[in-house]
């Protein structure tokens, strides 16, 4: 298999080539095939008795007999099976048009399969040593001026000392004293339109006739300057001219 088929060997092992491309029929057969069709050869379906399949094994075929899918933790091992017949997929297809007899390729398609190595845990430093001297840099130097304060913030935070600084709880209570000012031309919710008389007793008449009869403080002083005389109706004015 190492003639017929390098870098499909190289990756899943000579065996499991020889078994793949005897199911597939031959190796331009085994590279024409997509990966999704490769990791199902020699498959088994699991026949549960009408039990429900959702805990089931994944379905793998010949692949589950390579070193790397065996050397897999459980969890990841479905991942892995895909990644290796996506792999194998490759390799059969360089192997089909002879692309490379050496299975160079075939082993650098294996390097991408295999996990990284684990970190290394980091050596503690050795004791009674002087601490590294580390330099800034001019990358950040220019973060700092990026996010340093400007003048205009320095000038914002001072204080005067001596005088009270305005709050939002002073602001809102003068403007609730405007408003209150505001509505002081509003009736009295006490002014009762009830009245006592001796002729009939109890009458009922409106409070804000007699203000509207005499007329308000400006209203009076006009009257007075321009000669005015209240006379007849309500709304009757007669103007007095000095002969």
């Amino acid at each position: 298999m190492g003639y017929i088929a390098p870098n499909l060997s190289a990756i899943v092992g000579s065996a499991v080539a020889s078994k793949l491309m005897g199911t597939a029929g031959g190796l331009g057969a085994l590279a024409k095939m997509p990966a999704c069709n490769v990791q199902l050869l020699d498959a088994k379906r699991k026949t549960l008795a009408g039990f429900s399949i959702a805990t089931s094994q994944f379905r793998v075929g010949y692949l589950e007999q390579t070193e790397v899918f065996q050397s897999t933790p459980p969890a990841l091992r479905t991942r892995a099976c895909r990644l290796i017949a996506a792999k194998s997929t490759l390799a059969a297809r360089i192997d089909s048009i002879r692309g490379d007899p050496t299975g160079k390729d075939g082993r650098n398609l294996l390097e991408e399969i295999q996990p990284p190595p684990a970190k290394l845990p980091k050596p503690l430093p050795v004791p009674d040593s002087e601490p590294k001297k580390k330099r800034g840099g001019s990358r950040l130097r220019k973060m700092k001026e990026r996010y340093a304060q400007t003048d205009m913030m320095k000038l914002a935070n001072r204080m005067q000392f001596g005088i009270p600084e305005e709050s939002s709880l002073g602001q809102s209570v003068l403007t609730f004293k405007e408003k209150s000012y505001g509505s002081s031309g509003a009736t009295s919710g006490l002014t009762s339109s009830l009245a006592f008389t001796l002729v009939q007793g109890i009458e009922l008449s409106n409070p804000q006739v007699q203000g509207n009869v005499l007329g308000s403080g400006a209203q009076s002083t006009f009257l007075r300057r321009a000669h005015f005389q209240k006379s007849g109706g309500p709304n009757s004015w007669l103007l007095l001219r000095n002969h």
